[in-house]
């Protein structure tokens, strides 16, 4: 799950990360109301939208009197905002944060993450802050720096000291870099949060450190634990289908190809996608129904993959191990009698009751198109949805 700058910059605030004052509004008059409130010459006028690359796409600008803060909160509220994140049909721009304006000496870069290599969280910091860091990382990887954290100790004095010092911060500054570390990694441990990103982190023309900017997403596993984290979610910004498919306690996950895949487990659906892309196809999403599908829950997986208008077939494919291939077989003719299908269904399913499946959708009178393994339902599928 992901949220918002401002409301990242909330949590910052609570665990101790320095920030610049800022106001969130929804409307021109709201952004104009919060400049008057912050007072000063100069503001930020920043979208807020769920990807990086505001700045790049037109999101982030400089006001320096009350009349740009409005004009440039007309133009930026309600704009389709392009970045590198949003692909190109952009996201619409719902919300902004007004912002104090910041005196920069140096901009850095600081995260944590979790290195699956090691299992271990790892604070990254480069001196080239304000940057696509995967471009720092696919072109200067030694100008990332990196302490991975003993769960036991927490991140020490040391580590955030020597990470400090090897980004340029300089000994002046030191005791308050070591304290925003300190405080990132305590708002990761205690929010279950997968990454929580500063770019930029600034040096200010006075020796401050400040985080600029706020990126916070949390593994969606541990929600249940931090109803204040879910009270943040902002549902404009996520895929209607993905939002449907929740209801469900369906894994959905939306793609830009044509082929449905519904599968039942994420190792199989990954395999599923693979061997589609093997013989020419390009899947339109990630499905997994699980091991306890019923008949309803196939009906309703269906009707999410029909939400996308360039679907040209479906491809079912099932192993039968704790589902049984019968069931499946019943919730699939269930599924297409009740949304009148009208695209091309391959259907592969093997195990527990495999023939007592097969014989219920060879007797349905739907036009199912059957497959014997994974490689005939790859050919057959995106041969259907190629029209052949």
């Amino acid at each position: 799950m992901k949220i918002h700058e401002y409301q990242g910059k909330e949590l910052f605030r609570k665990f101790g990360v320095p920030v610049p004052r800022g106001i969130p509004a929804f409307s021109v008059d709201e952004a104009v109301q919060a400049a008057q409130q912050l007072g000063g010459p100069v503001w930020v006028v920043k979208a807020q939208i769920h990807a990086g690359g505001r700045g790049k796409g037109g999101g982030v600008k400089l006001a320096r009197s009350i009349d740009e803060v409005r004009s440039l909160s007309g133009q930026i509220l309600g704009m389709q905002l392009v970045t590198h994140q949003t692909g190109p049909e952009g996201q619409k721009v719902r919300r902004l944060l007004i912002e104090e304006g910041a005196d920069i000496r140096k901009e850095l870069y600081a995260a944590m993450v979790v290195d699956r290599g090691t299992q271990r969280v790892v604070l990254m910091a480069s001196a080239d802050g304000g940057m696509d860091i995967e471009e720092v990382a696919a072109k200067t990887p030694e100008r990332i720096h990196k302490a991975f954290i003993d769960p036991a100790q927490g991140l020490t004095d040391a580590q955030a000291d020597d990470i400090g010092r090897k980004i340029g911060i300089p000994d002046a500054s030191l005791p308050q870099a070591r304290a925003v570390f300190h405080g990132l990694y305590r708002l990761f441990d205690e929010t279950d949060a997968s990454l929580a990103e500063i770019n930029p982190l600034i040096l200010t023309g006075d020796g401050k450190v400040v985080a600029l900017d706020a990126k916070l997403n949390f593994d969606a596993n541990a929600l249940f634990r931090h109803a204040d984290i879910v009270a943040m979610r902002d549902l404009d910004e996520e895929d209607p289908a993905e939002i449907e498919a929740s209801k469900y306690d369906l894994s959905y996950i939306s793609l830009d190809g044509n082929i449905g895949c519904l599968v039942n487990g994420a190792g199989l659906a990954m395999s599923t996608m693979d061997v589609i892309k093997l013989y020419g196809g390009s899947p339109a999403n990630f499905l997994d129904v699980g091991g306890g599908a019923t008949a309803e829950k196939v009906t309703e997986a269906f009707k999410i993959m029909l939400l996308n208008p360039g679907l040209k077939a479906i491809l079912v494919n099932i192993f039968g191990g704790i589902m049984r291939c019968d069931v499946i077989a019943q919730g699939v003719i269930a599924a297409s009698k009740a949304v009148a299908l009208k695209v091309p269904l391959v259907v592969r399913m093997k195990g527990t009751n495999e023939q007592e499946g097969r014989r219920l959708l060879a007797e349905s009178g739907l036009p199912i198109i059957s497959a014997n393994d994974m490689a005939d339902a790859a050919q057959k599928v995106v041969a259907a949805a190629s029209g052949k």
